[in-house]
């Protein structure tokens, strides 16, 4: 903060020297007005004298005229140059006030207005802290200084619950939630501190917050994880199992959390064993295929180029808006009856029969971007169970 305050310290100078420097040109007004009037004195006392010579008979009238004209050029040329003095209506006393007023209440309204709050915040985050009380006071002074600051916010939830601090994190999680949106992690992270903070108790808050993250993302890996600890607590070990082999198809082969996790399962499948109860195999999903025929209204044949791209995809109505099965065509391979599946996936994690309700689109786009183009047609929500043919006219303008 020292540069800080020297950079301000400097401006302050600049503006005083706005405020001072009317001052110390009214002190040298004075002087030269001081200085004219000496000069005139000094001309009345000459031209006085001359009189008084006059009078005794020492000068006449011609050397008088002569005396007083060079008295007169001696007062002209003293005095040649010398500005007219300019009457102040602010007094002296009102500029050295506010030179000494302006400085303190700049410094006044910086505190109370300004951010050096953060500046200081910038700062300190960019040195590494030192342990993790450290890292969670800056946390804390952030979210205080910004409390909009939906990642601020989230990363201190996230702190807390790696202090055993559930009962904060779920306020946290909660503040992050109705700053930026029922996101499905967000839900589920949320679900996961109500948990701890009421003591591992399974409540109806939890259930509804984890029904919304797995509706919209069934796959979501902090909800699946939480109902299937509590479904073990609660000595329900076969939904336990069920959940557990759910999240871990989804974690990477290398993701060291994976172990842990089969560990979980292979202690459920015991206590189910010892209890007389026999593991269930969870049932192959069937993969999902929609078969779709595309066709191009006829009022827009001419609006097109046969090279023209066209993007048909399925997309889920409620999850995350990245295409679900995708291929890519041209305007002449029109009309075209196609078949989106689980093999046309984008990702491997995102999967037409992960997902209970698509939408279809067909995007015609001449500069061949996916996401963007000239005309598109959309289907309305349909099961991505869907077994029965589906028909999709590109015919409006994509907006």
């Amino acid at each position: 903060m020292i540069d800080f305050w020297l950079a301000a310290g400097l401006l302050l100078l600049v503006a005083l020297s706005f405020l001072l420097i009317p001052v110390l040109r009214e002190r040298r007004a004075q002087r030269e007005e001081d200085r004219t009037a000496l000069n005139v004195a000094l001309y009345q006392e000459r031209v006085a004298e001359l009189q008084v010579q006059q009078a005794e008979g020492v000068l006449d009238a011609a050397q008088m005229d002569s005396g007083r004209a060079e008295a007169a050029r001696e007062l002209l040329a003293d005095t040649e140059g010398a500005t007219p003095a300019r009457v102040s209506r602010l007094g002296k006393p009102l500029p050295l006030l506010a030179a000494l007023l302006v400085p303190v209440l700049g410094l006044g309204l910086y505190l109370h207005f300004g951010a050096s709050d953060k500046v200081e915040l910038t700062r300190e985050f960019a040195q590494a802290p030192q342990s993790m009380e450290e890292m969670t006071r800056r946390l804390e002074r952030a979210v205080a200084a910004q409390p909009d600051s939906a990642e601020g916010v989230y990363f201190l939830g996230r702190t807390y619950m790696a202090q055993d601090r559930p009962a904060d994190a779920a306020k946290m999680f909660e503040r992050t939630v109705n700053l930026a949106g029922r996101q499905p992690e967000l839900l589920g992270q949320w679900a996961q501190a109500q948990y701890f903070a009421d003591g591992k108790k399974w409540s109806d808050k939890v259930q509804a917050l984890t029904d919304e993250a797995l509706k919209a993302d069934p796959k979501e890996v902090t909800s699946l994880g939480l109902l299937g600890i509590a479904a073990f607590e609660g000595a329900r070990y076969q939904e336990a199992i069920d959940y557990w082999n759910r999240l871990l198809a989804q974690l990477p082969a290398e993701d060291k959390s994976r172990e842990a996790l089969q560990g979980g399962i292979a202690r459920a499948t015991e206590k189910l064993q010892a209890s007389g109860g026999k593991v269930a195999q969870a049932p192959v999903a069937k993969a999902a295929v929609l078969k779709v025929s595309v066709n191009l209204a006829d009022e827009l044949k001419g609006k097109v180029q046969p090279g023209d791209s066209v993007f048909i995809f399925a997309r889920a109505t409620s999850g995350p808006p990245a295409p679900l099965a995708a291929k890519r065509l041209t305007v002449a391979d029109l009309p075209v009856t196609v078949e989106l599946g689980d093999a046309d996936a984008m990702m491997p994690q995102l999967k037409l029969s992960n997902f209970p309700e698509v939408q279809l689109v067909a995007r015609v786009s001449r500069a061949g971007q996916p996401t963007a183009g000239e005309w598109v047609g959309r289907s309305g929500p349909l099961a991505s169970s869907t077994t029965a043919p589906q028909t999709l006219t590109i015919d409006s303008p994509d907006q």
